[in-house]
């Protein structure tokens, strides 16, 4: 009885995985068309709030425009590699997530991963927009996968830290 219900609690959450990177992906996916066609003939930002633009940037780096290649096959290789994290978070959802914020977390990571990876496929590059500043000094560009990937992370950590976790049982 206690094995049925673990399996169903799994499943609950493997499902609540997809669905959660399913949805990140799409929006990811609906955003960057739109921001493009948005700046199809502008080349300066558009100021949204005092600390806040929509700026086009090209991200040919990993993270935050960091470690920038012109390697002809770079986009492919980042993209793979984005790839293979995102199956090994989604090996550990379907086989070792057995908390709800840990599902939440995985399908963040996923649905961003999947994103960015299919922007390097498709542009070359990732496309980021997301521009925020105070007092002269500006965040690097991201995008909505970044953010999903970035919070996902930061709740593995939190409750890696303080979520009370209990260690694997083989």
């Amino acid at each position: 009885m206690r094995s049925a219900r673990r399996k169903r609690r799994s499943k609950r959450l493997q499902r609540l995985g997809l669905i959660l990177a399913v949805a990140v992906f799409a929006l990811d996916q609906i955003s960057k068309p739109w921001i493009l066609s948005v700046f199809e003939d502008r080349f300066q930002a558009i100021e949204i709030l005092p600390f806040f633009n929509l700026v086009l940037v090209y991200n040919r780096g990993v993270s935050f425009g960091m470690f920038t290649n012109d390697l002809t096959h770079g986009p492919y290789l980042l993209a793979g590699l984005a790839v293979v994290i995102a199956a090994c978070v989604w090996w550990f959802l379907l086989r070792r997530c057995e908390k709800t914020i840990m599902a939440i977390a995985a399908g963040l990571i996923i649905g961003g991963a999947f994103g960015n990876a299919l922007d390097r496929l498709l542009y070359g590059a990732v496309v980021d927009f997301l521009d925020f500043h105070a007092a002269g000094y500006h965040w690097p560009a991201f995008n909505v996968a970044d953010c999903a990937i970035v919070v996902g992370a930061a709740v593995l950590v939190f409750d890696g830290l303080f979520g009370g976790a209990k260690p694997l049982k083989e």
